[in-house]
């Protein structure tokens, strides 16, 4: 027998998270959460590993683990968090859809690409994937609505794509982005996807247009990326730190806390932070789906998210992706530091919209 969900006059946070309790265990309705997470299914056009439209169940299991005491952010989850129910219309068609991809892959590396059959997937997999950004959107501006946070659980990088371009539209393209990734996402079209998970930050920077884009821990690009990212730098609209540059200097002596004040300096007041899991060590995520060696560890991207809003910056919005489980479910580690890192978005977030106050001590000694 299920049990009965908890309401919040009787809910205890100390307490062990009941199975049918919301993200993080916490007992908050649509109507009562202030913030509201978008959970996307969807890997159709990953080009390695998969399982990331396993990402946001996985993380919603794992995150009944999580103490909802935070040294750093207090007790933030207290205005609401809520996972919005998974649409299993586009679950179901993304599974579809990465069928056919699969198929386009085998005829590309077969160099069948040009067949009709497999030029028929392209378009199919383009037209969806456009209109998943606009169901995305049209999600986001309904919430924005009704005056909630939003962020977004993937599904592969492409997925948050919908929900920048409702934010910059919001904030009239005073909002700045900040990446974190291996990959420097920079890629037009790749793999001839309009909207694949490695040109999600060209599509940003072209089509939505932000104030800049911050990409840092970037390890894994093509020529064309690093002289894409080259050619925006003089202009101030994307600032990209490379991993090697970044471990290097403080190889060097250079202190991490000083790398991230650089690093935060040219972001507008409103910032959206894009976190791909495999920005991390891989030793944090094995089961990514493109894991490449170096990375931030979990303490320096924590510090990253926290110095954005100890600097006065707000987080108008979020996406965490990429957090992938293999088939037989038994690996948790991915969802577990997914979990953990998303809370801690989600409290700093609270915390920059003026939602909770921040802790006077922030887990300094």
């Amino acid at each position: 027998m299920a049990s009965k969900p908890t309401t919040q006059e009787h809910f205890d946070p100390n307490s062990t998270a009941l199975s049918d309790s919301g993200i993080f265990g916490l007992p908050y309705s649509a109507s009562d959460a202030r913030l509201h997470l978008l959970g996307i299914p969807w890997e159709v056009t990953t080009s390695y590993g998969k399982g990331a439209a396993r990402g946001p169940e996985a993380i919603l299991r794992a995150s009944h683990q999580v103490d909802l005491f935070d040294i750093e952010t207090g007790e933030a989850w207290r205005p609401g968090i809520y996972l919005q129910p998974l649409s299993e219309a586009w679950a179901l068609r993304g599974r579809e859809l990465k069928e056919l991809a699969q198929e386009r892959l085998e005829a590309l590396l077969a160099g069948d690409e040009n067949s009709s059959r497999a030029q028929e997937i392209l378009r199919t997999i383009n037209v969806a994937s456009r209109e998943l950004n606009t169901w995305v959107e049209s999600e986001a501006k309904r919430l924005f609505a009704e005056g909630r946070l939003v962020g977004l659980i993937g599904g592969d990088h492409s997925t948050p794509f919908g929900l920048i371009r409702a934010l910059n539209e919001s904030h009239r393209g005073e909002m700045g982005v900040l990446h974190i990734d291996a990959h420097a996402d920079l890629r037009e079209a790749y793999q001839g996807y309009e909207h694949s998970h490695a040109s999600i930050m060209f599509n940003v920077t072209e089509q939505i247009r932000p104030k800049t884009l911050v990409q840092v821990g970037i390890r894994d690009f093509g020529r064309a990326e690093y002289d894409y990212s080259e050619s925006h730098r003089a202009s101030g609209r994307i600032h990209t730190h490379y991993d090697r540059t970044i471990k290097r200097a403080l190889e060097d002596g250079t202190t991490w806390s000083k790398l991230v004040d650089r690093m935060i300096e040219p972001l507008p007041k409103n910032v959206y932070l894009s976190f791909d899991i495999d920005g991390l060590d891989p030793a944090l995520c094995p089961h990514t789906g493109t894991p490449v060696p170096g990375g931030l560890s979990y303490d320096q991207a924590a510090t990253l998210i926290a110095r954005v809003v100890e600097s006065g910056r707000r987080i108008v919005g979020f996406d965490l992706n990429e957090v992938a489980e293999v088939e037989d479910g038994e690996a948790e580690w991915d969802a577990n530091v997914g979990a953990r890192l998303l809370f801690k978005m989600c409290g700093w977030a609270m915390i920059s919209q003026g939602l909770v106050e921040m802790p006077p001590n922030r887990g300094r000694a």
